[in-house]
């Protein structure tokens, strides 16, 4: 080694040394404070690292590759299939308690051990009473009180108090269980088809507990009024809402913001609803409560129900700035009801949505209300039913896409109804390579498995553009998602193909033959099982037909012909007289006289006038026997005379 460098490298290191030594003793080293870290953290840390396979279904349904569901019903099925097997196993746990008080964990998860089983025989006291309602289980707090009260036990006010409320909140009935993640995606709302009639049940155990208080007080007359709103008892609730006013007693905001959301039940008039609204606020205001999100939200769902009039949007607008100056921030529920005062169906166009956008875009936000998961997929429709602008579309996915925003999507029917509005509002504006390329095969099927109205949409489009190399990739998603049983989808796509015909050398040409060949076998194979959901009838047999005699495939243009000739006391409709002339082109190009003579006769009994130009190129084209004139012209002449 050479010696000098050598005695560099030392006096490197005798100088990083003393830069260490003279730093340690100027700067002071700081520890920084702990981090609270969650128990999913690290995992999330990592989540955010990747993005999403959109060429890969949802984790849920990797269980089995070769059957991931390709269609919203096998989706549905799959996903509460495997719902089913975690009921089964919380049922199995709960017939079998005995063999599951192993310990599992330390510390112990209450979750692992068996649920608590009570019955008329149960040795029970307030606290197994506190204990169920901590856990949200209804009819087990139920039994509970009703043996107490068999019993003579007296429980304490706020016991009955918390069984109030838990009544209340789910009128009477069980929740849930938190586990049956699939059922509350898949299940549809009901609020929608609720909302305008009542559903408290009337003499239910939350009215006998509260009926049983001597003095009720301000708390219990919220837990009561709040309930009998959320379920539409408008009357009731309201009157036990001013029976408490008149007692002096101060409810609390949630009982006014309840009162508010019925009032639609209460009045009738528009004028007098807005004059309750007022009078309810005003009183909130000499009580000395502070209205909150839910005010607001409230107020402006009752003018949701007031039509799209320019006094309910300068009311719902003053509203809004009224609550600005108390500093609540609205939340996406807020914005979802302007959205429904605005851009009301045949109301005037409004361009809200513009400035709620900027409002809100580039920010990730959080459910405060039910009514935040109906933004989307109203945002949606408005940009593109009431202002069918693609730009306002792209803006309202990229906020739904930004940070966990897509938690507020709401269930699996808002999810379908969100993206059919995007992919119509996209179809209709993009050109439709575009549209293929970087939104159909972004997001089918994987996301969105486009309905038969939206399928429809896209092959207008195909036919429009002369698109027609897209048409095997829509016949394959067609079949996928079930769809080859709508009449009305498969004679479009047959249109498609026929009207817009490939050069001769292209591969599509035998593409669409066999296209045609399916929707044939499919039809058949349905008529034979006597279903009536499709039907054959003369137009698409004619389709059909030209389909393959286009690919030279007399053979199954023969099939086509006989099934069309032998049916035809039952099939509806003839088809065009195109398809009969190729058909005996091809005939004449095979030699086959008998066939040809055939077809001039069906074409002959289906009223075309045209026929004796079939039957004098037939004549030409080949040498007939004396059979086969014989036959030609005994229908020709008829048509003659």
């Amino acid at each position: 080694m050479n010696i000098p460098s050598l005695l560099r490298r030392r006096l490197y290191k005798v100088n990083i040394l003393s830069r260490l030594v003279s730093t340690s003793k100027e700067e002071k080293i700081e520890i920084p404070y702990r981090i609270n870290r969650g128990p999913t953290d690290i995992l999330r840390a990592l989540e955010s690292t990747i993005t999403r396979d959109t060429t890969a279904a949802h984790y849920k349904y990797h269980d089995d590759p070769y059957l991931i569901p390709m269609n919203n019903l096998a989706k549905r099925s799959y996903a509460m299939a495997q719902e089913a097997g975690r009921k089964a196993a919380h049922w199995v746990r709960s017939e079998n308690p005995e063999l599951f008080n192993h310990k599992e964990c330390d510390p112990p998860i209450e979750a692992f051990f068996p649920k608590l089983v009570y019955d008329e025989n149960s040795e029970v006291t307030e606290m197994d009473l506190l204990h169920v309602i901590e856990r949200n289980h209804v009819s087990d707090a139920a039994l509970i009180n009703n043996l107490l009260k068999t019993k003579g036990v007296e429980i304490a006010p706020e016991t009955k108090q918390s069984l109030l409320e838990l009544l209340c909140y789910n009128n009477s009935e069980e929740f849930l269980n938190e586990a049956f993640i699939e059922e509350r995606w898949f299940r549809q709302s009901s609020s929608n088809r609720e909302k305008q009639r009542k559903t408290w049940k009337d003499g239910s155990l939350a009215e006998e507990i509260f009926n049983s208080i001597e003095n009720p007080n301000a708390e219990t007359y919220s837990a009561i009024i709040q309930g009998m709103a959320k379920f539409n008892q408008a009357a009731r609730a309201y009157h036990l809402f001013e029976e408490a006013q008149n007692k002096g007693l101060i409810l609390n905001v949630d009982s006014y913001n309840a009162i508010i959301k019925v009032i639609n039940f209460l009045k009738e008039a528009y004028d007098m609803r807005w004059t309750f609204v007022i009078n309810l606020l005003e009183q909130m205001k000499a009580t000395g409560l502070k209205p909150n999100l839910e005010t607001l939200n409230s107020v402006l769902y009752t003018l949701s129900n007031m039509g799209g009039s320019k006094i309910v949007k300068d009311f719902a607008v003053k509203t809004l700035r009224e609550f600005k100056n108390l500093g609540i921030e609205p939340s996406l529920g807020t914005w979802y009801y302007l959205l429904i005062i605005f851009c009301k169906d045949r109301g005037p166009k409004s361009g809200i949505l513009n400035n709620i956008l900027n409002q809100i875009e580039h920010k990730q936000h959080e459910i405060y209300d039910i009514s935040d998961t109906y933004f989307f997929v109203t945002a949606m429709d408005v940009a593109r039913n009431h202002l069918n602008d693609i730009s306002l579309g792209e803006r309202v996915h990229k906020l739904l896409l930004f940070g966990n925003n897509y938690n507020l999507i709401g269930d699996s029917y808002k999810e379908s109804i969100y993206y059919r509005h995007y992919f119509m509002l996209l179809i209709s504006n993009l050109p439709i390579e575009e549209f293929m390329e970087k939104t159909y095969n972004h997001l089918v099927p994987n996301i969105y498995v486009p309905e038969p109205s939206v399928m429809k949409e896209v092959l207008q489009q195909i036919d429009l553009n002369g698109a027609i190399e897209y048409v095997p990739k829509i016949w394959s998603d067609m079949v996928v998602f079930n769809h080859t049983n709508r009449q009305d989808l498969v004679n479009l796509i047959l249109t498609v193909m026929v009207e817009n015909q490939p050069p001769t050398e292209s591969d599509l040409v035998e593409k669409f033959c066999n296209i045609a060949w399916d929707i044939y076998t499919i039809i058949d194979a349905i008529n034979e099982e006597k279903f009536n959901m499709i039907k054959f009838t003369g137009e698409i047999l004619g389709k059909i037909l030209t389909l393959v005699l286009r690919n030279g495939d007399f053979t199954k243009a023969c099939d086509v012909f006989e099934k069309l000739d032998d049916k035809h006391n039952i099939i509806v409709g003839v088809p065009s007289f195109d398809s009969l002339s190729l058909f005996v082109d091809h005939c004449i190009a095979n030699k086959s006289p008998s066939r040809a003579i055939k077809c001039i006769q069906y074409a002959s009994d289906s009223g075309f006038p045209d026929i004796l130009i079939l039957g004098a190129r037939l004549n030409e084209k080949l040498t007939l026997d004396e059979s086969h004139l014989n036959q030609l012209s005994k229908f020709i002449n008829l048509k003659i005379h």
